[in-house]
């Protein structure tokens, strides 16, 4: 007897901390495909928050590196 969507949706969702790279490509397939029902939306969710979390602090990370570099460059002899 195969497993129902309920089932599936929890195989994925216990792939999320078994193997994070499976499961987003199988995610992507699923939403890809029109499975929505078959995907996992709470980890999902959880992680466009924190993509965008990290793309709004990507900026001044990169300025803070690169002003230090040129501080460093700038006190050598």
């Amino acid at each position: 007897m195969g497993a129902g969507p309920y089932d599936q949706a929890m195989d994925t969702a216990g792939l999320y901390d078994r193997d994070f790279h499976e499961w987003a490509v199988r995610n992507a397939e699923l939403l890809r495909s029109g499975r929505v029902h078959e995907a996992d939306p709470g980890h999902i969710a959880e992680e466009l928050e924190d993509m965008g979390k990290r793309e709004r602090r990507a900026p001044r990370s990169r300025l803070s590196v690169l002003l230090a570099h040129l501080l460093k460059w700038q006190a050598q002899p």
